[in-house]
């Protein structure tokens, strides 16, 4: 999520992402940088979220983007309701369209 509340209000563009994690569970999330974000998922800086720390490594498998975090947060919030089928789906149809792997 953002570093500080002005960079929240400086209208950066939001992203919603989906990694696939070594045990092959998803990990759903909002970031500006999402390239940042998955290296922190990694353990780059010693940060990312408690649940991939014993996770790793993770890969991106999804993203899409939004104007402002407040649609994020809201989508984000939708995809976690998702079935894990329905959000295989989901990563199943990026992945075909090969956006995956330009990130």
């Amino acid at each position: 999520m953002a570093d500080n509340v002005d960079e929240m209000k400086m209208g950066k563009i939001w992203q919603v992402y989906i990694v696939r994690c070594a045990d092959g569970t998803l990990y759903t999330g909002v970031a500006c940088d999402i390239v940042r974000r998955v290296a922190e998922h990694n353990g780059k800086n010693g940060r990312g979220a408690r649940y991939t720390k014993g996770r790793r490594p993770v890969l991106l498998s999804y993203t899409e983007t939004h104007p402002d975090i407040s649609e994020a947060l809201k989508r984000e919030a939708s995809i976690k309701r998702l079935s894990k089928a329905k959000k295989e789906t989901l990563v199943l149809s990026y992945e075909n369209f090969g956006i995956a792997n330009l990130v």
